[in-house]
């Protein structure tokens, strides 16, 4: 049971990330472009319209997909409760491999949005 506790935990970090970063990139953006902090392309870094377009577009995506995850990783961890440990990692790694994935697609999106927005 501890095992199962510790991938839930562990399972649940990148949504709780996703969802903090999420909203504060769509509350409160970073004012200014800088290389350490932010939603960081060559394309959302051309100017103050195009940082604060792609932080508040992409902090809405990451907010939105970060509560999905939480859900879905919630349910489906619940589903392997009292399984062996072998199953709770696969089910887990697994699950934190899908939540990697899904912490990348955003970009696609808000790098097309960008795009139509600006370079039309």
């Amino acid at each position: 049971m501890w095992f199962w506790i510790f991938m839930f935990i562990m399972d649940l970090m990148i949504p709780a990330v996703m969802i903090l970063c999420g909203k504060v990139f769509w509350q409160k953006p970073p004012q200014e472009i800088n290389g350490m902090y932010g939603y960081r392309t060559s394309r959302s870094m051309k100017n103050k319209d195009t940082w604060l377009f792609a932080h508040l577009y992409f902090g809405k995506l990451w907010f939105w997909v970060g509560w999905i995850l939480l859900v879905v990783s919630v349910i489906v961890m619940l589903m392997v409760v009292g399984q062996d440990k072998d199953c709770v990692g696969a089910v887990g790694g697994i699950l934190s491999f899908i939540q990697c994935i899904a912490m990348i697609v955003p970009i696609v999106p808000t790098e097309r949005a960008l795009k139509r927005r600006f370079e039309s």
